[in-house]
Parts: structure tokens; C-alpha cells; sequence
């Protein structure tokens, strides 16, 4: 899986690989007529290795309707000699369809697990504008606090310098209070 999202990388092999199924479906579908299996979207689909749904998706569907009707019209073959039904076959078949299932399943979840990554991909990037915006507003934000952090600290150094003064003048002005009442009781 590209992890860094490029998406044109991603549609271009999406396409690819869309087309084989395609091309796969379509001769699968001539074998079957021309062996004179009858044609199901089921026996098209497993004859191919594809999903049933892309049977089912313009392009194919038409193609496989076109054959059925063709099947319809002309008498079915003669039966053919070939090896009767056992238990044996009938496991082996089984067994394969048993495989093919598990397999249909796994490419099933792959395919979904592919189809969340993208779409998540598709979310944030649809939010990014916004995230943008959001991280501009807030670091202008920042910067006025900034800004007035500097001037509070300015204000309070300048207050804490004044306090100082004042408390300087107080003692002083205390002192002399002082020294003039001392001065006046001793000279009745």
C-alpha cells in the first residue's frame, strides 16, 4: 500500500487492474459458450477468479445477458461422455470452491481495508484547509500573549522598582519622624 497517498498512482493501478478483470470476465465468458457450459453470472465469475459484483457492473452484464440469450435460443448439445460424478470429485470440487471462497474473502476484506485507507486520506485532506486556518489563529493568539507577557513583566518590574522606592522613602520619612520627636521632648 503507497503510504503517502499519491493518488494518481493508486487510480492508475486501479485501472489496470480493473481492466484484466474486465478482459478476464469477457473470455472467461467465451469459453463457456463456446463449451456450451450454461452461463450464469456465478459460473462467469468463478471461471474469471473475479467478484460476482463485476459480473453484474456495466460492460460485463450486457456481454453475459447477450450469451444466455444465445444459449436460449439454440438447442443444448448432446450430452458428453465424460467421467461420471464420484465422492472423490465431488470433494475435490468442494474443496476448490471451499478455497476459492476463502479467497474471495480475503480479497473482499484487503479491498475494504484499501477502501477506509482511502477514504480516510480523502477526510484529512478535505479538513486540511481547516486545520490550516485553526493553526494560524492560534499562533496569532500565541503571539498576542507573547506580547503581552513582555509588557506585564515590563510593568511589573517597573512597579517592583517603585515599591522599593516608596518603601525606601517611608523609612526615611520614618526616621526623621523620629529624630523630630526625640528632638522635641528633649527641649520642653
Amino acid at each position: 500500500m503507497n503510504r503517502q497517498g499519491n493518488p494518481a498512482v493508486l487510480a492508475q493501478a486501479r485501472r489496470r487492474d480493473s481492466l484484466d478483470k474486465r478482459q478476464r470476465a469477457l473470455a472467461a465468458l467465451t469459453a463457456l459458450e463456446r463449451d456450451g457450459t450454461k452461463i450464469t453470472h456465478v459460473a462467469v465469475a468463478r471461471t474469471a477468479r473475479v467478484s460476482t459484483w463485476l459480473t453484474y457492473t456495466d460492460g460485463i452484464r450486457e456481454h453475459i445477458q447477450a450469451a444466455r440469450h444465445r444459449q436460449a435460443s439454440t438447442p443444448p448439445p448432446p450430452p458428453t461422455q465424460g467421467t461420471p460424478t464420484t465422492p472423490a470429485g465431488l470433494r475435490a470440487e468442494l474443496h476448490l470452491a471451499r478455497q476459492e471462497i476463502k479467497d474471495l474473502r480475503q480479497e473482499r476484506d484487503r479491498l475494504r481495508d484499501a477502501l477506509r485507507h482511502q477514504l480516510g486520506q480523502q477526510l484529512d485532506t478535505l479538513h486540511a484547509p481547516d486545520l490550516t486556518h485553526r493553526i494560524d489563529e492560534l499562533t496569532r493568539h500565541n503571539h498576542q500573549l507573547a506580547d503581552q507577557l513582555q509588557h506585564a513583566t515590563k510593568d511589573n518590574a517597573a512597579l517592583r522598582h517603585r515599591t522599593a522606592s516608596l518603601e525606601e522613602e517611608l523609612t526615611a520619612t520614618r526616621t526623621s519622624l523620629r529624630r523630630m520627636i526625640r528632638d522635641e521632648n528633649r527641649n520642653p
